[in-house]
């Protein structure tokens, strides 16, 4: 019997490319931050090691690239902060300004 994830969709995305729905899914996946037991390493097509974090949809496996700016955003996440955006608009999630304090709490 194959595991039912077998035929997911698999999404690769940056932070870039994060929409307000793939977010919201992490933060409710991960509500106190994802830390290393999370983390998958793998390589891409060049053969660069990408570290990336999985939230499963009904359809879709992403694999969500980790970054500071990943962190912070989740760590600051309101909801209400995206109820003018379509779920889907990766123009929604803006990038945080990351200081030395964000740097420091996340060390």
């Amino acid at each position: 019997m194959k595991p039912k994830n077998d035929n997911l969709k698999r999404v690769i995305v940056d932070f870039k490319k994060l929409t307000p729905e793939i977010l919201a899914l992490l933060v409710e996946k991960y509500p106190d931050g994802y830390d290393d037991d999370h983390v998958i390493s793998f390589k891409n097509q060049h053969n660069e090691t990408i570290e990336a974090v999985e939230v499963i949809t009904e359809d879709t496996k992403y694999l969500v690239k980790v970054s500071t700016k990943l962190e912070v955003t989740m760590e600051n996440y309101d909801e209400d902060d995206y109820e003018n955006f379509d779920s889907d608009d990766p123009e929604a999630v803006q990038a945080p300004e990351i200081t030395n304090d964000n740097l420091e709490d996340n060390a």
